[in-house]
């Protein structure tokens, strides 16, 4: 069992507000991630969202916001409802120049249920 987490780090051509906006607006963030009904950028926060493979099954994600650190760094933690496990989702900004380079962490994937959508792959 892999227990490293899954990170990807990506530069864009936005400064660090910008791509804020993009992680923590419902109306941005509908755009490249899910449809979250309401989403606000505060510590305990909870929200949640239908997720999976169109033509197989759907997955009830349940979040809790862990940390907020406005233009900086957002955490929270992530599970599948009616599943075991739980991971935590985090993205730091890091301002170089008039870009942004975006570090997601998804820590203790191997915590989540053996269903093929839950895994690094999924």
């Amino acid at each position: 069992m892999n227990n490293e987490p899954f990170v990807i780090e990506r530069t864009y051509n936005a400064p660090v507000e910008t791509v804020w906006k993009a992680i923590t607006d419902r109306d941005q963030m509908k755009q490249w991630y899910f449809d979250i009904a309401v989403f606000k950028p505060e510590v305990g926060f909870e929200f949640s969202f239908e997720g999976g493979d169109p033509n197989d099954k759907c997955y009830t994600h349940l979040c809790k916001i862990t940390e907020v650190i406005p233009n900086r760094k957002l955490s929270y933690t992530w599970r599948y409802e009616g599943y075991e496990g739980i991971s935590t989702v985090s993205f730091e900004l890091f301002a170089e120049g008039d870009k942004t380079r975006l570090k997601l962490t998804h820590d203790g994937l191997e915590t989540l249920s053996p269903y093929p959508a839950t895994k690094r792959n999924g």
